[in-house]
């Protein structure tokens, strides 16, 4: 089976990109620490939207039954 070369001839870049503008691109990939919000119910951290595990509480309904001892 014979392929053209036109086949191959895929898109190229026409120049290379500079060191500043793939650094400036990267400059962006940074790490955020979580945010935590208190929960109205019993104050404990907890992540926001999501159901609080000291009381299983959210927004301000009991949403899973946690144990008293845990």
């Amino acid at each position: 089976m014979q392929y053209s070369e036109e086949v191959f001839n895929l898109a190229q870049p026409k120049r290379r990109w500079s060191k500043a503008r793939t650094h400036s691109k990267r400059s962006t990939w940074k790490l955020e620490a979580p945010q935590i919000n208190k929960c109205p119910q019993c104050h404990e951290a907890r992540l926001p939207h999501r159901v609080c595990k000291s009381c299983g509480f959210y927004d301000g309904r009991e949403v899973i039954k946690v144990e008293a001892g845990k």
